[in-house]
């Protein structure tokens, strides 16, 4: 940033950590449980005693609060203890903000940030306001009054809601529908490498794709988030720790958040066909140094295959001209793409962990350990959000950018 202050280097990860990942429902383990084993294998994974962490950060109302995983793991001394106040993904990159934030100014010296989730059938997320999902991203349409107003109309479930936006995203801004079957695609492209994601051994065909049932039009079934149970975390200390403590850590280069004008106000809001980058994304690659041509690979929270695309237009990484020409099958997927997307399988087709998971296969692609390889990256954007309330995004670089 201009006047000196910026996150940049400041603070970098230098340890990850993921339970097993569950079709919904599915879990052995309770979510505390899948909590917990995320959170000891990033402290492995960074070769630390977990009870050394002494912070401890999440997002989209996790009902695993710091102090209780403290209690469970011994933690001696929580000095941060910290939640990522959004309606859920739209957190998914701020509490890495905080996290580093933290670790950068000497609040903290090992900070966790994680994110835990399972979905018990009476409260799954896509239940909708009247259908459990408490804390859920249900709560987009309840938790700001709408339930009442508009549920007799059958405007109920988060897809009904953004299949709004995603409409006159089609007929307004003028994108073309083959952007939306790119993206999930890709995802599921990716999935077919990654033994540990929920859709591996399942495919996804343009014909499959075309032939799905309509969720809410224009989404189709894989136009539309899965709903998984596991936990994902990873470790972030401050710069001359993490050098000390390994060769290849990944460095926080920007982090940065955005609710625009009245963005609360959900379906009375000024702009109403965005993802909610237009006001952060200018702030992340000033502080970061970068320009959207020179990320290599991309994590974004897909909960909806038009809230992608709107990312992606947003951070600058296409226009509504070319769009159509930029996102295709063969651009987003590994190897060959020149815009590389999701490339573990996102929410979509890896698990629903609220990008939590895209973290961590950041990490691994900058570490070059990634099982769809983007060759020599450097740089990765993780995009949480699109279309919530507040939008959040990082960028992570290795020591080469530094």
């Amino acid at each position: 940033m201009s006047d000196g202050r910026s996150l940049r280097g400041r603070a970098a990860i230098v340890g990850i950590g993921e339970s097993t990942y569950y079709k919904r429902g599915k879990s052995p383990d309770s979510e505390f449980e899948l909590c917990l084993k995320a959170v000891l294998a990033a402290a492995e994974d960074a070769q630390i005693d977990v009870r050394d962490v002494d912070g401890l950060v999440s997002f989209g109302g996790d009902k695993n609060e710091p102090p209780k995983i403290a209690a469970a793991l011994g933690i001696k001394d929580l000095k941060v203890s910290a939640m990522q106040a959004t309606i859920s993904g739209g957190g998914s990159s701020g509490h890495i903000g905080i996290a580093a934030a933290a670790v950068a100014t000497g609040m903290a010296d090992n900070v966790i940030a994680y994110r835990a989730i399972t979905q018990p059938p009476a409260a799954r997320f896509g239940l909708g306001a009247y259908g459990g999902g408490g804390g859920s991203s249900s709560s987009e349409v309840s938790g700001h009054g709408l339930g009442g107003i508009t549920a007799a109309y059958g405007f109920i479930t988060p897809a009904q809601k953004y299949a709004l936006r995603a409409q006159r995203l089609l007929e307004v801004v003028g994108v073309a529908p083959s952007t939306f079957e790119a993206v999930a695609r890709a995802a599921y492209h990716h999935a077919q490498c990654n033994e540990h994601a929920v859709m591996h051994g399942r495919p996804l065909s343009s014909e499959t794709y075309q032939n799905s049932r309509w969720i809410s039009e224009p989404f189709r079934l894989y136009d539309c988030c899965a709903e998984s149970d596991g936990a994902a975390a990873v470790l972030i200390t401050h710069k001359a720790a993490a050098e000390a403590m390994r060769d290849d850590p990944v460095y926080v280069l920007a982090a940065a958040g955005g609710g625009p004008l009245r963005s609360a106000a959900q379906e009375n809001v000024p702009d109403y066909v965005t993802g909610g980058f237009k006001t952060l994304a200018p702030r992340l690659f000033e502080q970061a140094g970068l320009g959207p041509e020179d990320i290599d690979v991309l994590q974004v929270y897909d909960n909806f295959t038009a809230g992608v695309v709107m990312a992606l237009i947003e951070h600058g990484f296409c226009t509504p001209e070319d769009v159509a020409a930029v996102l295709t099958f063969d651009n987003l997927t590994v190897p060959g793409g020149s815009l590389p997307l999701n490339t573990s399988g996102g929410n979509f087709a890896e698990a629903y962990v609220q990008a939590m998971q895209m973290h961590v296969e950041a990490v691994r692609q900058l570490r070059g350990t990634a099982i769809n390889q983007v060759p020599d990256a450097k740089t990765c954007l993780c995009a949480g959000g699109p279309m919530t309330s507040v939008s959040t995004s990082v960028i992570y670089g290795t020591r080469d950018v530094l």
